[in-house]
């Protein structure tokens, strides 16, 4: 068991490296579809943001996921497992599509499917995590497209008078910090989830390491009310090197696909899905980055007019979101059962 619960750790990692595989998209499609910088600098500026986001944020969104979605009795490490493969499934799976899903709905919806093929419906917290968390599928989208609206529509009035290619060289260094601000954001709320996930096994596994002296006490928690710093460091580095192998599909769907945009557009973008993710961190809410910048994306296609946006793709998009949750859920349950021999 102890080999197993180390092996359940470093799929963790796994996943979150691929999180930010699969999520560099949302950090740097915009930067490289207005050509501010090359794929290759893109990464590597998205990374070094994504874990200076380490040493500056919170644990809110760690300790929600450790224990605001499902009973804490009821979680042994193969429920663990489970969510944790479930989510990497999925996650695979829409990467290679090119489909820019939400990692954390993943993880969360993994995690869910778990439980409830371990103990039913019962073994959900239903209380306010699942209201904020399910509210945010609608709300966080709806908040970037509003606050890349109102940017953009700001810039247009402020910058009015001014020669477009002034405007152009302006923002393609404003993009930069705009760019810097959102890989912040997103390293701070997505390392976290699964900071929180392994929090839960480290309190799960608490009867198979508490009497271990040594090294091995450093795999058990008494409770999940502080994430361990190795954990942290560990999450965030994760995520960052993910976010430098990138997620090339994603990102020309993400960058090119859904509308065409310039340096201003990016800044305003970039900005306002990164001042929804701080939010949302600020409050725990373990919200999608990905839901979040196409909204805000949009929002800043809308203010020139509303036949930039390609809506068709947009929908599929949004029916990926839809199903992500019971998608990973299900994969998830399905593992479960596989591995129900071994737990007895």
């Amino acid at each position: 068991m102890v080999t197993f619960i180390l092996a359940i750790v470093i799929l963790a990692f796994v996943f979150d490296f691929i999180n930010g595989f699969h999520d560099s998209a949302n950090s740097i499609a915009t930067i490289v579809g207005t050509r501010v910088l090359s794929p290759a600098a893109a990464v590597v500026w998205a990374a070094t943001f994504n874990f200076a986001a380490a040493f500056f944020g919170g644990t809110a969104v760690a300790k929600a996921v450790s224990s605001g979605f499902v009973d804490q009795a009821i979680v042994d490490p193969f429920v663990i497992c489970a969510g944790l493969v479930g989510a990497t499934v999925w996650n695979l799976i829409t990467w290679y599509y090119g489909i820019p899903s939400s990692s954390s709905h993943a993880l969360i919806g993994g995690y869910a499917g778990a439980a409830i093929a371990k103990a039913g419906f019962g073994g959900l917290l239903w209380g306010t995590k699942w209201i904020q968390t399910l509210s945010a599928i609608v709300l966080s989208p709806m908040m970037g497209l509003f606050f890349g609206f109102l940017l953009m529509y700001l810039v247009f009035t402020l910058f009015r008078r001014a020669i477009p290619s002034r405007i152009d060289k302006f923002f393609r260094r404003g993009q930069l910090l705009s760019s810097a601000l959102l890989s912040f954001a997103h390293g701070q709320n997505d390392a976290q989830k699964t900071m929180g996930i392994i929090v839960g096994l480290l309190v799960a596994s608490k009867a198979h390491f508490a009497d271990q002296a040594g090294w091995l006490s450093f795999f058990y928690l008494e409770n999940a009310d502080r994430v361990p710093y190795w954990v942290e460091i560990g999450a965030y580095s994760a995520i960052a090197l993910g976010t430098l192998f990138g997620g090339w599909r994603i990102v020309h769907t993400m960058g090119s696909r859904i509308t065409r945009l310039r340096p201003v557009g990016g800044f305003c973008a970039e900005t306002g899905g990164a001042i929804v993710i701080l939010l949302a961190s600020r409050f725990g809410i373990p919200v999608s980055t990905t839901h979040t910048i196409t909204g805000s994306i949009v929002g800043t296609g809308a203010t020139t007019r509303l036949s930039a946006i390609r809506w068709g793709l947009a929908g599929r998009i949004v029916w990926a979101w839809v199903i992500t949750i019971p998608a990973s859920a299900a994969v998830a349950a399905l593992t479960l059962l596989a591995l129900s021999p071994f737990s007895r």
